[in-house]
């Protein structure tokens, strides 16, 4: 009867546009309540905008998530922009010039086979990405993986930027428990994870099978998880694509007097740029800022060198720092791992670079430029040593810390897919490539990047079996705490003694390589002759001991006998990019 139930159910949402409601019994707290489902790709049932916490606003901002205080019957409200407050940007699909979002924005979405309520799935928790000042759940459709992968997926929004991450002395001095905490947006998590435990049930998921996923800074988040003492016994794999593991100190995060130089947005100069004396700031008066001014106030600070967020505050994060508490066997989670990047990462961010990339005016302008990159030889080169150090920062060390932690369920991945549909305008496989970001549609099995997604995703038999393959793979991850096999080549386990990755690519190129990726050992490479002037090699030398981790100042002074000492890198980018802006408007191709 159930099963018959719920075909029809599966029916009625697929033949009817006006997508009827479907209501489905689930708990909050102690009470249950009622939510609307409504028809998804492939059959999938989704279940949008469920709150899973009060709203961070008034005297609640800057404090740790608060359960839902009368949690009855609470309809979805179909509204898929809710997102946080943050800047316009590709991540949050929003595009305009200044801050966008609310605060009330603690809304989570369910997606389910239509057979959802015959068994208990595995369920996936997926956390977005976005440096964790930019993103919100709506950017993302599980549909597919839902219906093909037997799972339940759940996406939501958490704080992002100042209001996620702030540490101040007239917040955190005289705040008790979790609310001494600095990390209000890992806070989110953690609350979206027990929400999703206590209720998931209701939705066809298993609560004891639980695995976190996410990209970029959802997977910096997802190593937060496995480090911190409160997500304890919540989850029993995780997923970290693209992550990294960076953490600040207390005193980086407040910057007083701006006393370390390399250290921007603390919260002494969040605070100096909205016109607030820090010394003698209240919790009151902090709380009274409008959102979306501070979001704009925080943006506007440049971001040179190192800006702080996650903090290791003793409450969500050790003292010891995010790297540390990885390698402890004391702290970090003994569960199955899959960690992994893309192999071209950077290509998102240098593809449209004018130091790289050119543009051949059309038509006076009236058609978009034709995209080229000016020295192929020289971009293949800076991608790889930037994308290798990227694997390197965020995936091998983290995998190393984990192993050494006594963690034997440990897995590795490249992402190297690049036949995207190229046009007469862009070459996008060798613009783009496996850029950052580029693997999210196939484990999605939907496009990404807007209006470009259907090219760097085509309807093509490359692209449907590299779907197959990530698919398949996070899917068998769910279920067992084993990637499997690809292409019938059994994926080893990533350890200390023989730290292997599976370089996933479609129709038969998939295959593995032994060894690690290290910091040290790029830097060596780095110091070989290359097509690089002695400019070229400091400035990329400063990209790839700053970024993907904790800067590494020290390493870009000592380099090669102190090679680059004498040379300002920031100073020396400035001046490029400020020559492009006179040329052209922009250093960037638009």
């Amino acid at each position: 009867m159930r099963v018959l139930f719920s075909l029809l159910v599966a029916a009625v949402l697929l033949s009817c546009s006006t997508e009827p409601a479907l209501l489905v019994e689930h708990k909050q707290s102690t009470s249950s309540g009622n939510v609307t489902a409504y028809a998804g790709e492939e059959g999938a049932i989704r279940w949008l905008d469920i709150p899973y916490a009060q709203a961070p606003i008034g005297d609640l901002r800057w404090r740790a998530p608060r359960r839902l205080a009368q949690p009855e019957a609470q309809l979805s409200r179909r509204d898929d922009g809710v997102m946080c407050p943050q800047m316009p940007s590709e991540t949050s699909g929003v595009s305009g010039d200044g801050a966008i979002g609310t605060e009330d924005c603690l809304y989570l979405d369910i997606v389910a086979p239509p057979d959802y309520q015959q068994q208990a799935l595995p369920v996936m928790f997926w956390i977005h990405g976005g440096g964790n000042t930019t993103g919100r759940k709506g950017t993302y459709d599980f549909s597919r993986l839902a219906v093909r992968q037997s799972v339940v997926v759940v996406t939501f929004n958490y704080r992002l930027g100042p209001l996620g991450w702030f540490t101040h002395p007239a917040l955190q001095r005289n705040a008790e428990g979790l609310d001494a905490s600095s990390n209000f947006g890992s806070l989110d998590i953690i609350e979206a994870l027990s929400w999703t435990r206590r209720n998931i049930a209701a939705f066809g998921g298993d609560p004891n099978n639980i695995t976190l996923f996410g990209e970029s800074a959802g997977g910096h988040n997802v190593y937060s998880l496995l480090a911190s003492p409160l997500a304890e016994g919540m989850f029993q794999k995780a997923i970290a694509q693209s992550g990294y593991s960076t953490t600040a100190t207390l005193s980086e995060a407040v910057n007083i007097d701006k006393a370390d130089p390399l250290v921007d947005r603390g919260s002494w100069e969040v605070l100096e740029a909205l016109g607030i004396e820090s010394t003698s700031a209240t919790s009151d008066e902090l709380r009274d800022v409008d959102a979306l001014e501070l979001i704009n106030r925080y943006e506007a600070i440049e971001k040179r060198h190192y800006s702080p967020l996650l903090t290791a505050d003793g409450v969500v994060i050790p003292n010891e720092g995010l790297p540390a508490a990885l390698a402890s066997s004391v702290h970090a989670k003994s569960v199955p791992v899959l960690a992994g990047s893309n192999r071209d990462e950077v290509t998102l961010w240098l593809g449209l670079n004018r130091y790289f990339a050119a543009g051949e005016e059309l038509l006076f302008g009236w058609l978009p430029p034709r995209l080229s990159i000016k020295d192929p030889e020289l971009y293949k080169h800076w991608v790889s040593i930037r994308s290798r150090a990227w694997k390197a920062r965020g995936v091998d060390a983290p995998l190393d810390a984990l192993a050494a932690g006594g963690n034997e369920q440990l897995y590795a991945y490249r992402f190297d897919w690049d036949e995207q549909s190229d046009i007469w305008l862009v070459d996008f496989s060798e613009q783009l490539g496996a850029a950052h970001g580029a693997e999210i549609a196939f484990v999605m099995g939907a496009p990404m990047y807007g209006s470009i997604g259907r090219f760097m995703y085509p309807d093509s038999d490359s692209a449907q079996d590299m779907t197959d393959i990530m698919m398949s793979a996070w899917g068998r991850f769910a279920h067992t705490g084993s990637p499997g096999a690809v292409q019938g080549e059994s994926w080893a386990r990533y350890t200390l003694e023989s730290p292997v990755t599976m370089q996933l690519d479609s129709l038969g190129r998939s295959h593995q390589v032994s060894g690690r990726e290290t910091l040290q050992g790029l830097l060596d490479e780095m110091e070989s002759p290359s097509m690089l002037t002695p400019m070229q090699r400091c400035l990329m030398l400063w990209d790839t001991v700053v970024n993907i981790g904790r800067p590494q100042y020290n390493l870009y002074r000592q380099w090669h006998g102190g090679e680059c000492a004498t040379i300002d890198a920031l100073a020396e980018k400035a001046n490029i990019k400020a020559a492009y802006e006179r040329e052209f408007g922009s250093a960037a191709l638009r």
